[in-house]
């Protein structure tokens, strides 16, 4: 009886754990809101489609080396002088959307106004 219950408990746990590694990993991951409005300054704010970013570039490195994946981080780290206004955008966004656009890939705006809704959120 006590070996029926250890192969019982052990093919209980092996399929436990089995389930939980066919799981998609963004299932467990928490990839943040689809959608998120930055802080724009004087030129209005900007909505950035999260989701959409994610799903092309997969690695979330590629914007959060610069900035931690919190909320309002871009603007905490602009308040505390860590980040020069503009950098984030001009030099992670408009230039891999420019990278893009030259090798002919579809890419997003590049252009301040195509991105800047001119309100203030």
């Amino acid at each position: 009886m006590k070996i029926i219950r250890a192969l019982t408990g052990a093919l209980t746990c092996a399929l436990i754990v089995g389930v939980a590694m066919t799981l998609p990993s963004n299932a467990v991951e928490n990839r943040g809101a689809a959608d998120i409005v930055i802080e724009g300054g004087k030129s209005g704010d900007v909505p950035f489609p999260h989701l959409q970013h994610q799903d092309k570039l997969v690695d979330c490195n590629v914007c959060h080396a610069v900035f931690p994946q919190q909320k309002g981080a871009i603007e905490t780290l602009k308040a505390e002088g860590q980040l020069k206004p503009r950098q984030v955008m001009n030099k992670q966004c408009t230039k891999c959307h420019r990278e893009k656009k030259r090798a002919g890939e579809k890419s997003g705006p590049t252009t301040c106004k195509s991105c800047h809704t001119g309100s203030k959120g």
